[in-house]
Parts: structure tokens; sequence; C-alpha cells
């Protein structure tokens, strides 16, 4: 599937989206496979993920909307995701004491211990993924993923 130095851009082009649509698909059932262990769906996955990273970084719980807005979905579809956290015991929701209309999102020690071996599992995925490149080519390609990411507006952030 590799392209020639002489092939027309826009076939390079289709090439390198079809490459790049592969090792995301391989990434992601890669991951998949080492996450589910934990009995967590991606989309429940990725909501406690960011709920963690705001308890990490010492931030206040984060509201209901702003997590919908980091996952990209309505807040309908984002309480049903934490419904799911909450019965699994991996994150509390508590009334808002600044906006008694808002609900605050926090992990619990539970929720905490998942999301350490979450992460165990994303590294080792990844290692899996990217053992093929040599630490000059891991780096080559950092510099262009966070370059192509750069373009992509951040949710805003409504605490």
């Amino acid at each position: 599937m590799s392209t020639s130095p002489g092939a027309e851009p826009a076939a390079a082009d289709d090439d390198l989206i079809e490459l790049f649509f592969r090792t995301t698909k391989r990434l992601r059932r890669t991951q998949a496979a080492r996450l589910s262990p934990l009995g967590l769906t991606p989309a429940q996955s990725r909501a406690l993920r960011i709920v963690g990273r705001a308890d990490e970084h010492g931030d206040q719980p984060l509201r209901m909307s702003v997590l919908a807005d980091h996952l990209g979905i309505v807040p309908r579809s984002a309480t049903t995701v934490v419904d799911a956290l909450v019965a699994a015991d991996l994150v509390t929701r508590e009334p808002d004491p600044a906006n008694r209309r808002a609900t605050l999102v926090t992990p619990t020690a539970a929720g905490r211990a998942a999301l350490a071996r979450m992460s165990e599992a994303r590294r080792d995925a990844a290692e899996e993924i990217f053992a093929a490149l040599s630490p000059a080519q891991r780096h080559t390609l950092r510099d262009l993923l966070a370059t192509l990411a750069a373009d992509i507006p951040a949710p805003a952030d409504k605490h």
C-alpha cells in the first residue's frame, strides 16, 4: 500500500488517510482488549479519565455539563454514562453548592484505582503498537500528531 515518490499528491493523501485510520483502529482494538477486564465501555472509560484528570490536577469536581462538552455529547447522554459509573462505584455525583441546578462528578477511591489500571492498559497498548518505531521515529510522530491536534479547539471549560 505504499506510494512511490512520484505518486500523485491525491493518491498519497488517500494512502495517508487509509494508513492513519487503520492505525487508529488497531490502537482502539488493542486498547479495548486491554480495558475489557475492567468492564467499562469506551465512553465510560473516557468519561472516567476526564473526571480523573480534573481530580488529579486539584481542580474542583467537574460539572456534568462540562463533562458532556469534553465528551462531545449532549448532557442527557452524559447522564447515562455517569449513571453507569455511579452504579459501578467509580464516581460520585453531588449537587454543586454554587449552583443548585448543576451536578458535580468526582472519582471514588475505586474510580482512582480503575484509572491507574486504565493508564497501565493504555501504556501497554501503546507500547505494543509503537514497538515497531525507533525512539527517533516516536519523537517525530509525537511532534507531527501534536501539530495536527493543535488545530482541534478544546471544549469550553465552564466550572
